[in-house]
């Protein structure tokens, strides 16, 4: 049974290297915090083991990946267990020889894997050469049963796309989470920054408004060099931040800072939000079949 009230959490970090056990510790620590503070389901942002090696192509970077279930598995497991958590992570899979995904791995109070998810959505930009690295995902949008609900996991780039949303609401999900790993290019302008940032923010709340769900959103923060001369870099934009089923904000992180965020959610509260808004009642399913084109020519 879903509970009436679920109290959530999520970790905003900073990433100075890639020793691994360094940086799972960093988020045990702050796990260990947030489940004192009562939160019984807790979000950890993108690749959170490493620095975001996507700023490159790079075929050393596949020795960063594991297998799952693999040694940050056993580590996140053993923490979701002993601190009695729904704990969301994000990893860099290793499936087979020459086959990576972007995964997402939840578990529930338990070493034990209650499921995962793997990135449909893969972006190659600049400084954002993720179709180098990861295969897309091939298991659909299919939310995780846990303890405390159905949680519909997605990632970073998925959140631009309000079908994936949709889709893990109408299969039942509970709340939406996004681990997430985006900034700004400092070649950018100010105005351009603000931009951008506003329409990652808006989108994800769009999703909580149409769905009539709450969003967890935990993306990194802190500077990270670009390991090709002459690139700037990705200074990592924060900014956290927890939804509300109707797109309020009810928690958000600064831009820069290692931080955590913490929200009582009244789950009750998304039933008669449903009640208020039928927008699935409405939804006119006869006549959207040509959304499966790619373009309508």
């Amino acid at each position: 049974m879903r509970p009436a009230k679920l109290k959530v959490g999520l970790v905003q970090q900073a990433v100075a290297d890639n020793d691994k056990a360094t940086n799972w510790n960093k988020s045990a620590e702050q796990i260990a915090k947030l489940a004192a503070e009562g939160c019984e389901c807790i979000l950890l942002q993108e690749l959170h083991s490493t620095l975001y090696f996507c700023q490159q192509e790079d075929t050393d970077a596949f020795d960063l990946a594991e297998p799952i279930p693999g040694p940050a598995t056993d580590f996140f497991g053993e923490l979701a267990e002993k601190h009695n958590i729904v704990l969301v992570t994000s990893l860099f899979e290793k499936r087979g020889s020459g086959l990576y995904h972007n995964t997402a791995v939840v578990f529930d109070r338990s070493k034990e894997i209650a499921g995962k998810y793997r990135k449909m959505h893969i972006p190659d930009d600049p400084g954002f050469y993720e179709k180098f690295y990861f295969t897309p995902g091939d298991m659909g949008f299919t939310p995780i049963e846990t303890s405390v609900g159905k949680l519909g996991v997605l990632v970073c780039w998925d959140q631009w796309y309000p079908e994936a949303a949709r889709l893990m609401a109408m299969a039942g999900a509970d709340l939406l989470f996004y681990p997430t790993a985006i900034g700004w290019d400092l070649t950018d302008t100010e105005e351009e920054r603000t931009r951008q940032h506003g329409a990652w923010e808006t989108i994800q709340r769009s999703h909580a408004v149409a769905n009539s769900v709450p969003v967890i959103v935990a993306n990194r923060t802190g500077f990270e060099a670009s390991p090709v001369e002459g690139d700037p870099g990705i200074q990592f934009w924060g900014q956290s931040f927890i939804a509300g089923p109707q797109g309020e904000i009810l928690a958000k992180a600064e831009a820069e800072g290692e931080t955590t965020l913490s929200v009582e959610l009244d789950m009750e509260r998304t039933e008669q939000v449903k009640r208020i808004w039928p927008y699935f009642r409405d939804r006119r399913i006869d006549a959207y079949d040509e959304l499966t084109k790619r373009w309508r020519d």
